[in-house]
């Protein structure tokens, strides 16, 4: 009697590293566009974007994850314990 998994989103985003302050941008043609303060450099700006989307999703860092895309600047992240359209709603509220 396996527990069935909560929803889960996966989706893309692009960031964009050493940028002036920390910023969720909103959503271009489908992708989260996201700033960065930290460097591309040992996972620094990775960890960034964990941080930075658990918290503007009021989730903990351990329900945020890279699944695809460490080493570029486009991604592909899967929160759990949220629907893609409640991401959706929550980023597009606090950045618009």
């Amino acid at each position: 009697m396996d527990k069935e998994p909560g929803p889960r989103a996966n989706f893309p985003i692009r960031v964009q590293p050493k940028s002036s302050r920390d910023q969720v941008v909103g959503y271009r043609e489908g992708v989260l566009q996201l700033r960065v303060t930290a460097p591309p450099d040992k996972g620094r700006a990775n960890a960034s974007v964990v941080s930075m989307l658990a918290q503007a999703l009021g989730v903990a860092k351990s329900r945020v994850r890279i699944v695809r895309g460490q080493t570029s600047r486009n991604k592909v992240v899967t929160v759990e314990s949220l629907s893609p359209e409640e991401v959706r709603g929550i980023l597009e509220a606090s950045s618009g």
